[in-house]
């Protein structure tokens, strides 16, 4: 017999029974597929789907196995990932071998419910799930109050003090009331139990049965015989109460994790379902998003998400971006400008055009990254899982065991303690105490422009030592800044030579040109732009143009221009020169303007930030060493060591190789293709969302907000959700070392034990929603301090990915 974490609460999911032939060819239709499937081609050309579904009656993280178990089994499945924290699955499957309708088939034969993950049918589950919970606790609570009344007068008196007719009336009235409490209210129990059984397995509501199986069968063996080996006591209040507490703890728990779940829902449900289209004759149509295509013109209204990536034609307005960078303040769009799907029009209607649909968008690929992030079940938790197996076991053992000492002791009592092992050994609270913790860090950091695609993450930025950060384009912005002109002719003036390489560098949109521009955006040249005359670019080189006195200019590259041979400048350069008879191709330089990229704002701060949490900062480039060397100054880098400039691919991937050996763990923060080898390589990878689509693929977190400091938010997350991780194992292995103790003893009721359980599991659910308030990973917030033995409830842990 095999142990998982738990089974489903079937009162919410659709019968056992096979799908009828209407609600297979509903989930079958091709048309409906597309709303919750995306197809492409596998390499021997057949069709794949890849498809979302939501599972009901998952209640902790360790249903997941058992349903990608039932779903594997299936011939044409080629992948299953189930989340029991957000209740998702995702299935890849073989559209030749399986269809969806086997899928849903599959999940219902394990116990659960499955659905198509639409925005519709997800809210629709939500609040059936809910007027279900609401029902059963409401039943619950009033027969306990019921009963409760009616268990008073023993409370006060005691059953000798009691007249025997009334007695027995009043413990009558207790079992009847408790009826609907067995056979409602706690119905989910019981049926998750069975279902386990029935697939050989042990559950964590099996115990929690038993429990109430027992007390009940006790209870009523004692009001229909008083003299019998169970005695005159009942226990119908501790029962009826122990329900109440224990469906009112998994009413605030699932609402718990919808809340969490909801930041990264509302990323998946931006997208509406229908847009105004216009054709060539500028007549409207409201027509489905997915009959959209390229170059159709749309107008969006205000309060209307983007559907597609596309171009503003006509209109004005302010758009929320949060989504993509999240940046709250919305930014300005007008004609020529770009705007991407999923995006809120906040200001007024506009006219676009479709430049893309589809998986093509960046609003699909973020959702994909968000999907990727909510099926994993990192190692630690699934560590979490495993110690479930031995724990149920251990339970069943030590209810067995009090029994066989307190029936020696006390026949009395043997039940009621065996009944209040089995309650108060119950592992929800260990269960819960990662998953719920993780999914509202993650949430968190979503609403923060911070999307984590591999949640393993977290945990190794619990223990990140070192900070390793690319320098072209992470630590700097793509554009550059003049840093020294030097001339090279005496008889030049300098205000002179700078006017006219700003005009001649207004004919191009090389990223120099406009860093020269902009050096003297505020001065007056001499020279405008439209005195020069045959104008031309040569590519790689640079501009060459002529001035009305007759004379050849160039500005570009120091080969190009003519530059002293050999001559080695450690910073970016444009030079200018000129020649009288180009034709002789002798150049005359006149001046060379060195350049120095701009750092990041933020990038100061990260590097002092950092060092105070206890992060050792290292920058890798591929650039010349004087201008390596001059940012490592503008950071406050004082350590060679720590600097490393010429570096190609090969030498960042050992560079990091070299750290991770001795000990460290690395955080790496990067953007280009030739990042993605050292990416793959280190602890954690981190990529700036304006950087190349394959470092973003091979990263663990993607930054969409391009904020550096948001990777001490990051690593902050990291170390605030492992902390909050601990607390939650710690204290549901704290109340399990009292509790058992205690009810072995006889010491706790039946009704304290479940009260126990029932508090100790919305504990710790409520302990790891403070993960989802705004102020948590505040970047001016303090950062916690770095701790290199930080333990996950005694776990362990891979110390690299």
């Amino acid at each position: 017999m095999t142990i998982q974490g738990c089974t489903p609460d079937r009162t919410t999911t659709i019968s056992p029974e096979s799908l009828t032939p209407t609600q297979v060819a509903a989930l079958d239709d091709a048309a409906s597929l597309e709303a919750y499937t995306q197809w492409h081609t596998a390499e021997n050309g057949e069709r794949v789907g890849k498809s979302r579904l939501l599972v009901s009656g998952m209640h902790c993280a360790a249903c997941a196995g058992l349903i990608e178990s039932a779903l594997m089994r299936l011939p044409g499945v080629v992948a299953a990932e189930v989340s029991g924290s957000a209740q998702r699955a995702v299935v890849t499957w073989v559209a030749s071998q399986v269809q969806p309708s086997a899928l849903v088939e599959a999940v219902r034969a394990a116990g659960y419910g499955a659905f198509p993950d639409t925005g519709a049918e997800a809210v629709s589950l939500a609040m059936r799930e809910s007027r279900q919970a609401i029902w059963r606790l409401f039943v619950a609570s009033f027969c306990m109050m019921q009963v409760m009344m009616y268990a008073a007068p023993f409370y006060v008196g005691g059953v000798d003090e009691i007249a025997p007719d009334t007695t027995k009336l009043l413990h009558w009235a207790s079992w009847v009331l408790t009826l609907p409490v067995m056979l409602f209210a706690a119905g989910p129990y019981f049926q998750g139990a069975w279902r386990a059984l029935r697939q050989w397995h042990i559950s964590m509501d099996v115990p929690v049965a038993i429990g109430i199986a027992v007390t009940f069968v006790a209870s009523s063996v004692a009001t229909f015989d008083p003299q019998g080996v169970m005695g005159r006591e009942v226990y119908f209040d501790s029962l009826a109460m122990f329900v109440a507490f224990l469906l009112g703890a998994r009413v605030l728990e699932t609402r718990a994790r919808h809340k969490a779940a909801q930041s990264l829902d509302a990323v998946m449900r931006r997208l509406p379902d229908s847009v105004e289209r216009l054709d060539g004759d500028g007549h409207s149509e409201l027509v489905a998003a997915n009959r959209l295509m390229i170059g159709d013109r749309l107008r969006i209204q205000v309060g209307q998400a983007f559907v597609a990536d596309g171009l503003v034609l006509e209109g004005r307005t302010q758009v929320d971006e949060s989504m993509l960078t999240g940046e709250s303040v919305p930014v300005e769009r007008g004609p020529g400008q770009t705007v991407a799907a999923g995006c809120l029009n906040l200001g007024s209607p506009v006219l676009m055009r479709v430049e893309a649909l589809g998986t093509n968008t960046r609003y699909q690929q973020i959702v994909e990254l968000v999907e990727r992030a909510l099926m994993q079940r990192p190692a630690f938790i699934q560590s979490t899982e495993r110690l479930a197996a031995p724990f149920l076991w251990g339970v069943l053992l030590t209810a067995i065991l009090a029994w066989a000492v307190w029936h020696a002791i006390d026949p009395t009592k043997a039940v009621w303690v065996a009944v209040a092992v089995l309650v108060v050994t119950c592992p929800c609270a260990l269960s819960l105490g990662a998953p719920v913790a993780l999914l509202a860090a993650t949430g968190e950091l979503a609403r923060r422009g911070v999307l984590v695609q591999r949640l393993d993450a977290l945990e190794v930025l619990s223990r990140a030592s070192h900070l390793v950060i690319d320098k072209t384009g992470t630590l700097t912005e793509d554009r550059f800044a003049l840093e020294h002109v030097e001339l090279l002719q005496s008889d030049v003036d300098r205000a002179e030579v700078i006017f006219l390489a700003t005009s001649l560098a207004a004919h191009s949109h090389h990223p120099l040109s406009r860093a020269l521009r902009e050096a003297a955006v505020d001065q007056t040249a001499s020279v405008p732009s439209s005195a020069w005359m045959h104008v031309s670019e040569e590519p790689g080189c640079g501009l060459q143009a002529t001035l009305e006195a007759g004379r050849y200019w160039r500005l570009g590259s120091m080969a190009w221009c003519g530059g002293a041979v050999g001559r080695s400048l450690e910073r970016p350069s444009v030079w200018l020169a000129y020649s009288v008879d180009p034709a002789q191709n002798t150049w005359i330089p006149v001046a060379f303007f060195e350049f120095e990229e701009v750092l990041r704002p933020d990038a100061v701060e990260l590097v002092q930030r950092a060092a105070q949490a206890g992060l050792e900062v290292h920058v890798l480039s591929g650039d010349q060493k004087g201008s390596v060397d001059a940012m490592a100054v503008k950071l406050g880098i004082s350590e060679a060591d720590r600097v490393r400039s010429l570096c190609t691919p090969q030498a960042k991937l050992e560079r990091v190789e070299q750290l991770q050996a001795a000990g460290a763990v690395v955080v790496m923060v990067g953007d280009g293709i030739n990042d993605a080898p050292v990416l793959a390589r280190s602890n954690v990878s981190v990529a700036m969302g304006s950087g190349a689509a394959l470092a973003q693929a091979r990263a663990d977190v993607v930054v969409l907000s391009n904020r550096l400091m948001d990777v001490l938010v990051l690593v902050s997350a990291g170390r605030k959700t492992l902390r909050v991780v601990n607390q939650n194992l710690r204290w549901a292995l704290a109340y399990n070392l009292i509790g058992v103790p205690l009810a072995m003893l006889g010491w706790l009721s039946p009704f304290l034990a479940g009260v126990g359980m029932a508090l100790s599991s919305l504990g710790v659910v409520l302990n790891a929603l403070r993960l989802a308030r705004r102020s948590v990973f505040d970047a001016d917030a303090s950062l916690p301090s770095f701790q290199q033995d930080v333990d996950v409830g005694g776990l362990s842990r891979p110390q690299s990915v």
